[in-house]
């Protein structure tokens, strides 16, 4: 499979709207497809959906199967509530190859629990897709992130590099990519009004990908 899986240093970082962004940015490229394999908290949020509005998706460019619990939890435990199991093969079983790219958001990060013993990553090793990590800009990244890229690296995992999501940092950006020894992809600002055509202007110069 080609394209990338978009994961966070955390929850609320800002993933679902980077995912909009690779859409915008890769679509001029050719054919792709979004994929949110486990969501929880549906009551509240659809991550689909507004990826959906702020990418202008057609019905093609969007997978709408997968997991979806209720509960603002983390998924092994919205799982357990439900009384189901999620089952990472099945999630891989649903997304068809296809001449195109895929764009795959995670829940939370990279060791967020899903079934058992199996975690995120587990899921990322499955599909086999190239990591973008999803990173606060603010107080706090340096560590967050780098412990986000040390985790995905401890099990073979390709980190593709990092964007920062928030009021641009200098200092924080060149701590990530040296100590990181990886490359920030962007600087997202913090939208302000969200909409397609202002995600749109960022990333046309603003994801380098």
């Amino acid at each position: 499979m080609r394209g990338y899986f978009v994961t966070g240093t955390g929850t609320g970082v800002g993933k679902t709207v980077l995912s909009a962004a690779l859409m915008l940015r890769l679509r001029a490229r050719g054919p792709v497809r979004y994929f949110k394999p486990v969501q929880t908290g549906i009551e509240q949020d659809d991550d689909t959906a507004e990826v959906r509005r702020l990418a202008n998706c057609t019905d093609a460019e969007i997978l709408a199967g997968g997991v979806r619990l209720r509960g603002a939890v983390s998924p092994h435990l919205a799982a357990r509530r439900a009384g189901v199991e999620i089952d990472l093969r099945r999630l891989q079983e649903e997304m068809p190859r296809f001449e195109g790219s895929w764009i795959v958001e995670g829940a939370g990060g990279v060791l967020v629990p899903l079934s058992g013993s199996r975690m995120m990553a587990d899921l990322i090793k499955l599909l086999g897709l190239p990591v973008i990590v999803a990173a606060a800009s603010g107080l706090g990244t340096i560590n967050h992130t780098l412990l986000t890229l040390e985790a995905l690296r401890a099990r073979a995992l390709q980190a593709a590099g990092v964007v920062m999501i928030g009021e641009a940092d200098a200092e924080n950006r060149e701590a990530i990519e040296r100590f990181g020894k990886t490359a920030v992809l962007g600087e997202m600002p913090r939208f302000d009004p969200l909409t397609p055509d202002s995600i749109a202007e960022w990333a046309s110069g603003g994801l380098h990908i």
